[in-house]
């Protein structure tokens, strides 16, 4: 079982009251279970002051419509493998491929050839189908 991994952070004021700005922007970023990630706010001061609540509010709103606008995406750790096979088993296993990862080279001579990524967590269950759909005839290499 692979530990888990470690959480470091860093949030900064700034000059605004203390607890006012990074801490409410962490607090997305934790409620979120966000990881791998930088938020920065800049605020120009308008002539009125917002008072510590309101200034809490502000970074966290904004940070929260930054999140939102930008998207979230998945990273996983992946594995990465050289298949070697005939041209009638490929279109099979290039859709069996698609299911557990994705191709991110092709090449066609008298074979055919793909290097793959597949989600490290799979990579049993991917090598295991590889070998029922082939009949143990791929040329598998992990990379």
């Amino acid at each position: 079982m692979k530990e888990k991994s470690s959480f470091a952070l860093k949030y900064d004021d700034d000059g605004e009251p203390a607890g006012s700005s990074g801490k409410p922007v962490f607090k997305i970023l934790e409620l979120r279970e966000i990881l791998n990630a930088v938020v920065v706010v800049t605020r120009y001061f308008g002539g009125i002051k917002l008072g510590f609540g309101g200034l809490s509010r502000a970074y966290r709103d904004t940070a929260l419509a930054a999140i939102e606008e930008s998207g979230i995406v998945e990273v996983f750790e992946q594995v990465r493998f050289r298949i070697r096979l005939g041209y009638a088993e490929s279109q099979k296993i290039r859709n069996l491929i698609e299911k557990y990862g994705v191709i991110r080279e092709e090449t066609y001579t008298d074979t055919v050839e793909f290097v793959v990524l597949v989600r490290e967590e799979l990579e049993n269950e991917f090598v295991k189908k590889l070998k029922d759909e082939t009949k143990n005839k791929a040329g598998l290499e992990r990379l």
